[in-house]
């Protein structure tokens, strides 16, 4: 009898898991990220590497390395619009994510497809991770602890899920959807509001990823950051899904997000614009 996985020229196995690099204009640190994947214990996976536009080395470092992994080219349109092309031209029933300035330790999609085959019915799970900020080893503050479990209300004040370290089931982002394309920054932050409300995290309390930070070039840098995580709070309350107790901390923390924006702008002088970010609150208040 045939064994239904083994592989030839013109059928090869499908592979189980995708992981998926989005750069732009990082030749100084994309080497080591595709190295660390490259290097995993497990290996039935395929690596795709999407290049926002890159102006810089880029594109010849992604050349050197053949047809170990597939690099998609396209114009300049953000990391959320990168993210996604790869997401769509993915064959994996997992997929695992990795921003270019960080890398993952050579263990850590070894004990994440373990976690998936020893919980079945999980849909998404994360790793603990390694702090580097500016060459410097440094504990995160005790905002920043990961949780595993139901997750939505911890949630909501900052973005407890870092991409690097987490790794889903494809068909989570089919009933979801993707990132969104239309915020610059906090589009991590969106989608798993848009998970967590209704899935549990799953959690490896291992850091088996290292998280490189302090680089003036990271979205996590970007000025007004509420902005954005005050749309992705109505956009999850604007569906209508979140229960009862999901809802009254949604609808807190959306207040606390659009004061604390609106007092930003008024000390700018930008009153018309702090008026709006309230009335967006009292629009759900009333």
């Amino acid at each position: 009898m045939p064994n239904p996985n083994a592989q030839t020229e013109s059928n090869p196995p499908r592979p189980y898991l995708s992981v998926i690099i989005p750069t732009f204009n990082r030749a100084a640190w994309v080497k080591q990220a595709i190295d660390s994947v490259l290097a995993q214990t497990y290996s039935r996976f395929e690596l795709i590497i999407v290049d926002d536009g890159s102006t810089d080395t880029t594109p010849e470092l992604l050349a050197t390395y053949g047809h170990r992994m597939t690099t998609i080219y396209q114009d300049n349109a953000g990391v959320s619009a990168a993210r996604n092309h790869g997401i769509r031209e993915a064959d994996g029933e997992l997929i695992a994510f990795l921003d270019s300035d960080d890398y993952w330790l050579p263990d850590k999609l070894a004990a994440q497809v373990s976690y998936f085959s020893d919980h079945p019915t999980a849909m998404i799970c994360q790793t603990e991770e390694t702090w580097i900020r500016n060459g410097r080893r440094v504990n995160p503050k005790l905002r920043h602890q990961k949780h595993g479990g139901m997750i939505f209300e911890k949630s909501l004040p900052l973005c407890l899920i870092s991409p690097s370290a987490v790794m889903l089931r494809r068909s989570l982002l089919d009933e979801v959807g993707l990132f969104d394309e239309s915020l610059p920054a906090c589009e991590d932050y969106d989608l798993w509001l848009r998970i967590t409300w209704k899935y549990p995290v799953g959690l490896i309390d291992t850091p088996l990823i290292v998280k490189r930070g302090g680089h003036p070039d990271q979205l996590s840098r970007m000025a007004e950051l509420d902005k954005y995580r005050i749309q992705a709070i109505i956009k999850i309350l604007d569906e209508n899904c979140l229960s009862p107790s999901q809802k009254k901390a949604a609808l807190a923390m959306l207040e606390e997000k659009c004061l604390i924006y609106a007092n930003g702008c008024r000390k700018r002088g930008r009153d018309e614009e702090a008026n709006a970010i309230l009335s967006l609150s009292r629009r759900w208040r009333g």
